[in-house]
């Protein structure tokens, strides 16, 4: 942990000024060290007042977004996670898989303010602009069969409904698979990826990438998704990009610690705006009407066709989208 991200955590603490002289002691830097740890911090956005033969005061964390400030609302869940912050990267997802790849334990996060490489499903480009969203992935090793793999992705969009409603005040809904909706507009996007273990049937490990529109972009969003894509917040406030990132993780992990339970199935279904109504599927080969009627035990989606026959359809293979 570099000398700037320990410090963050003293001023937060001291609540008032410390002195150059004590924090270097307190880290075990030489003063200028903390000088330096200071002017990065203060190039990412915090509000720190120095004063000289007093020392530094942490005036106002803006919203900046960073492991300390999440970590801070996160309580006892903080020591399973190992969070890193970056402020662009080309995909979380994409760095994680690689940490996985090496080994890295279940509980490494990522976040970024900015993806220039950001994809969605089908990969598809995810909008992922710097100072407006959050973007962040979590490397996850649960034992868990290929087939309950959607059960991690169900439950992380119940998260983001329940933490986003919490903080925001406003309703918020989820259309089947995973897109979590205000107003009728998307404010999340959910992409889970997995190695498999082929011996064991088990998935070897899974990434879940989450990306979040926290506020609109200075402009708005681009013509080609201005129809469809919103916000959580109207208006910026201090720390909320922090505080959302924090919510979300501390109420996925509530339901990824009894996965299998499916804990989170009533909320997904009181919340899934596809049910009973009219719909069409869509798939390589076209596209069919059909009506759904529900979402099974293992995230599925049943439907009924027009001729009379059903199907359950998987995240993995379609598309819906509201007829």
């Amino acid at each position: 942990m570099s000398v700037k991200e320990r410090l963050l955590p003293l001023l937060y603490e001291r609540g008032d000024y410390l002195s150059g002289e004590e924090a270097a002691v307190l880290l075990g830097v030489s003063r200028s060290a903390v000088w330096k740890a200071v002017s990065a911090l203060k190039e990412d956005g915090y509000r720190i007042e120095a004063v000289t033969n007093r020392g530094y005061k942490l005036i106002d964390s803006g919203d900046v977004l960073s492991a300390a400030e999440i970590q801070k609302h996160l309580g006892s869940l903080s020591e399973r996670l190992n969070i890193e912050v970056k402020a662009t990267v080309t995909s979380t997802n994409i760095l994680i898989k690689e940490k996985a790849a090496a080994g890295a334990p279940e509980g490494t996060v990522l976040a970024a303010t900015e993806q220039t490489a950001g994809r969605g499903r089908f990969t598809r480009r995810f909008f992922s602009p710097s100072d407006s969203g959050i973007y962040f992935s979590v490397l996850l090793r649960p034992k868990l069969s290929a087939e309950n793999a959607a059960l991690i992705t169900t439950a992380a969009a119940v998260a983001v409904a329940e933490a986003a409603e919490e903080l925001c005040g406003r309703k918020t809904e989820i259309k089947w698979v995973n897109d979590v909706l205000i107003e009728g507009r998307k404010i999340c996007g959910i992409l889970t990826e997995a190695s498999l273990n082929l011996e064991s049937g088990e998935l070897d490990y899974a990434v879940l990438g989450i990306g979040l529109n926290v506020y609109e972009p200075v402009g708005g969003f681009p013509q080609e998704i201005a129809d469809i894509a919103g916000s959580i917040f109207k208006e910026r406030g201090e720390g909320l990009r922090s505080k959302i990132t924090a919510a979300v993780l501390e109420r996925f992990f509530k339901y990824y610690d009894s996965l299998e339970e499916r804990l989170f199935l009533k909320a997904y279904r009181e919340r899934c705006i596809v049910i009973g109504k009219p719909i069409t599927v869509l798939s390589g080969s076209g596209s069919r009407p059909a009506l759904a009627l529900g979402v099974d035990d293992s995230c599925r989606l049943n439907v009924k066709y027009p001729d009379g026959s059903e199907d359950c359809l998987s995240s993995g293979e379609i598309s819906v989208r509201l007829s």
